[in-house]
């Protein structure tokens, strides 16, 4: 199989005006349950742990986005002191829509999964199974360069475990795209 790196289409600019990625956030509809599994199932720490925001800052930051009064209970999880974390957010003022209204799909525009790391998928998918995760692929695959499989949280937040064949590079590069 061959890959290609598509054209670009869009203007590209000089200028870079990001300078990386902070993090990930997960909506539940009960922050310090999601804590659990996050870190209790999947492994990950606490960085930050639950807190409460509401008040004239976080209705400044957020008050366009949310109903009035602005409530966030939010924790931190990840695995390493880095700014790629995945930040757990409950809205306990806001109507959020309960989990389970539709079945989890990669195919809905926007934010489809949440992509993880592992040294040996199957013993990971193995040891998840015996955790009680759900998984949403019967089994393993190898694509790109990467064994993956994908599972879900009890919220239907899909994640897809990876595994890289070459550690040394990042899992989008494990093959190149113009060979």
């Amino acid at each position: 199989m061959s890959y290609v790196s598509p054209p670009l289409e869009a203007e590209t600019y000089a200028e870079p005006v990001l300078t990386g990625m902070a993090h990930s956030a997960v909506c539940v509809p009960d922050v310090e349950a999601a804590v659990r599994w996050y870190t209790e199932v999947l492994g990950l720490s606490v960085l930050s742990p639950p807190y409460r925001m509401e008040g004239a800052a976080i209705e400044r930051d957020m008050g366009e986005l949310l109903p009035h009064p602005v409530v966030v209970h939010a924790a931190i999880v990840g695995f390493g002191r880095d700014d790629r974390v995945v930040e757990l957010i409950e809205y306990p003022a806001a109507n959020v829509a309960p989990p389970g209204g539709e079945p989890s799909s990669v195919t809905r525009v926007g934010i489809t999964h949440i992509g993880m790391l592992c040294d040996d998928v199957a013993a990971t998918r193995a040891e998840l199974q015996t955790r009680g995760v759900r998984f949403l692929t019967s089994g393993i695959a190898e694509v790109a360069g990467l064994r993956t499989t994908w599972c879900q949280d009890p919220w239907g937040t899909v994640i897809i475990l990876l595994e890289k064949q070459r550690a040394s590079l990042p899992y989008w590069a494990q093959v190149p795209f113009d060979a």
